[in-house]
């Protein structure tokens, strides 16, 4: 994937200024393209769509599915509009905008709303959309009846995860997969009608941000949520036990983020049984979000040249190993299946002369993160922008770093020293000084997260990685006001400045 010298803005859906309590696809998504388009964006990126599992604290980078759109997504005013919903639930479904989302409320106010809309949908029996519905359900069936019957079974095993289930159905066996679609018929119809619409309002925001001129970045995570329809149904794919238990869990050692590394606690690829299958799942579930989005980034690249496991009892990062990865095989098999996939290598962390190799053999652009250059020997750190390629893209920060605000605040006197000393500045608007080394840099493409546009401190951090914690992380959200034309315009006349103005 290479790209023209352009710039887009970071935002997850979640944080999207929803009437709700949290972002959706409804006005605020439609409103933020606007927004986008005025600013002189051609990029909008944006993190995981899935649902995160129940224990994993709303991170989207623990999906309960690699297909599925999380219900938290669909829009309460869409359904309204569809008839679906009426204009007094959806008043009753409303809450004063506020900076952080309350998951709690969120959650239940969805489960109850969204049974009540597809129920409506049944009984009113328009022919034209029960055909369109029952068209998409022929077409996504691949992963969408596991995913109805993994969902409708969660709910009618409360608090258990699939492999707490009756042997059987944990077993993913053919006469229990009969027996309890039968008996959870309606939970699975309910499941199946989100799917419909998350993907009929995704598709219409996907169309107007194409006439906007603004096309999608997505981000493909590296591994699945343990307690997940993906894992439940291809359980042969992971390094779980006979009973689905993990073997292995995936991570990294200490690093910048986290002295005792990160234990994310997914099961890992069984790689040689997916090489043996010629990486049928993986290209499946890359088909499906190339449905979604333009241009796919892939967390965690470094795991497809040598990835870190670490024993699923552990309780730290700290003694796992390194193991040798699918490497060249896997992309191979995906180019093969997919033609040329639009890739970003997120090429952060342990990154050696091999992961380099692999990047640059399949020509993926990789990422530079300005937080990270200003500290060690400046003559070393490919993060500062003298050092910067054409063919990578470059952020102030991402989704796991703080504001830039916040970033200045805590970083050592070291650092502070040679950030003013390179951009010449007195530190006073350090998110400034960052937008502007960025969109200087010679990196094609240039992407800032929303937080630093707005000059945000530390409480609009959206992820600290390692921090496994409800009502933590992911909880910033925009209030409608910082959707402004005078933000607008900032944005626009420092991309124009750096030559970087959508065409």
């Amino acid at each position: 994937m290479h790209f023209e010298r352009s710039a887009g803005v970071l935002l997850h859906v979640t944080s999207l200024p929803g009437a709700c309590g949290i972002g959706d696809l409804g006005s605020g998504a439609y409103r933020f393209v606007d927004w986008l388009a005025e600013a002189g964006q051609s990029w909008w990126q944006i993190l995981p769509l899935g649902l995160p599992g129940e224990k994993d604290a709303n991170i989207p980078y623990y999906p309960q599915s690699s297909w599925a759109g999380s219900p938290l997504y669909v829009s309460f005013e869409e359904l309204v509009k569809a008839g679906d919903l009426t204009a007094q639930e959806l008043r009753g479904a409303k809450v004063a905008h506020g900076s952080k989302i309350r998951y709690a409320g969120v959650k239940a106010v969805r489960r109850r709303l969204l049974a009540k809309a597809a129920k409506r949908f049944f009984d009113r029996q328009d022919d034209r959309e029960i055909a369109d519905y029952k068209r998409f359900c022929r077409q996504e069936s691949y992963w969408l009846e596991d995913w109805a019957l993994f969902t409708a079974a969660k709910k009618h095993f409360p608090g258990k995860s699939w492999w707490q289930w009756p042997g059987a159905l944990a077993q993913h066996e053919a006469g229990a997969l009969k027996t309890y679609r039968r008996e959870l018929a309606e939970l699975i119809a309910v499941e199946k009608y989100i799917q419909f619409r998350f993907f009929e309002q995704w598709d219409c925001l996907r169309s107007y941000a194409k006439k906007k001129a603004v096309r999608l970045i997505g981000d493909v995570p590296v591994y699945c949520a343990h307690d997940s329809a993906d894992i439940w149904a291809n359980r042969n794919m992971f390094k779980v036990d006979r009973k689905g238990r993990a073997l292995k869990v995936g991570g990294v050692p200490p690093d910048y983020f986290s002295k005792t590394g990160q234990l994310w606690g997914n099961p890992v690829y069984n790689w040689p049984a997916n090489r043996a299958d010629r990486y049928r799942w993986w290209i499946a579930r890359l088909r499906g979000l190339l449905r979604t989005v333009d241009v796919v980034r892939v967390d965690h690249f470094l795991g497809f040249n040598r990835y870190y496991e670490i024993p699923a009892r552990a309780k730290t990062a700290i003694n796992g190993r390194w193991v040798k990865g699918p490497g060249d095989d896997l992309f191979k098999a995906i180019y093969r299946e997919l033609g040329d996939v639009p890739f970003i290598a997120e090429d952060l962390g342990v990154i050696t002369p091999a992961v380099i190799a692999l990047r640059d053999r399949w020509q993926l652009p990789g990422m530079r993160v300005l937080q990270f250059a200003f500290g060690g020997d400046p003559r070393k750190n490919e993060h500062l922008p003298i050092w910067h390629t054409p063919h990578s893209v470059v952020y102030p920060g991402t989704h796991d770093n703080d504001t830039c605000v916040g970033w200045y605040k805590h970083a050592s006197p070291q650092e502070k020293e040679a950030f003013r000393r390179y951009v010449g500045s007195d530190g006073r608007r350090p998110h400034l000084d960052m937008m502007r080394l960025a969109l200087a840099s010679v990196a094609n493409l240039a992407v800032v997260a929303m937080q630093d546009v707005l000059g945000l401190d530390s409480s609009a951090r959206l992820n600290t990685p390692g921090v496994l914690k409800d009502n933590f992380n992911y909880l910033w959200k925009l209030v409608p006001k910082q959707l402004s034309k005078e933000s607008a315009r900032r944005l626009r006349e420092l991309t124009a400045t750096y030559g970087r103005l959508a065409k």
